[in-house]
């Protein structure tokens, strides 16, 4: 489990096809600094489990449903992408509950910014609309964030500075492809009231 506040921008090392998966490996001096094997690291949102650490790199291996589900099969090397430990038990809980699963993948329509916030605006997968509420928590790229507005195709995020220089919020550009999780509560909701 995550809490979607990004610790620190990694940089794909290299990416190794496999059959019906992908070898990833992910520089990342901060989030390694204490992990090892099978450790949960969150890759733009993805949760990953750690195969191997060497030289402040980490590898992961990236099952097919991953790379349906995601964008991680359209990573380059040289890709920044957020990074977060799992959360340890007895940390603070600044974000909200993520889980490092990907619900749909998005892409931003505009930027708006301004002295103090950029307003983000992202394309709404029809299939979790009925998740995206006004105030509601959403995870963009493994970044905890509130939604500030949501209409019949579309959501914004209003982030503030600091997000932007701590994420990769800051670089996305028209037309970017991002990961979304919904917030988990509103999909229990709906199924203890039976869809």
């Amino acid at each position: 489990m995550f809490t979607g506040l990004v610790e620190e921008i990694g940089r794909v090392e290299s990416l190794e096809k496999l059959d019906q998966a992908v070898r990833i490996a992910v520089h990342a001096p901060k989030v390694t600094a204490d992990a090892t094997a099978g450790d949960s690291i969150s890759v733009d949102g993805v949760c990953l489990t750690v195969v191997d650490i060497a030289n402040d790199v980490f590898t992961a291996d990236v099952m097919q449903e991953t790379l349906n589900r995601s964008g991680i099969g359209n990573y380059e090397v040289g890709t920044r992408v957020n990074l977060e430990r799992a959360l340890a038990v007895g940390s603070r809980f600044g974000g909200h509950i993520v889980q490092g699963h990907v619900d749909g993948v998005s892409q931003l329509v505009s930027r708006t910014s301004s002295a103090h916030w950029d307003v983000l605006r992202f394309s709404l997968p029809a299939a979790i609309a009925k998740y995206v509420v006004e105030k509601g928590s959403i995870t963009v790229n493994g970044t905890s964030l509130t939604v500030s507005a949501v209409g019949q195709d579309y959501f914004e995020v209003s982030v503030i500075p600091t997000t932007l220089d701590a994420t990769t919020a800051g670089e996305l550009h028209q037309g970017a492809q991002v990961n979304l999780e919904v917030d988990i509560v509103a999909k229990y909701v709906e199924k203890m009231l039976g869809d």
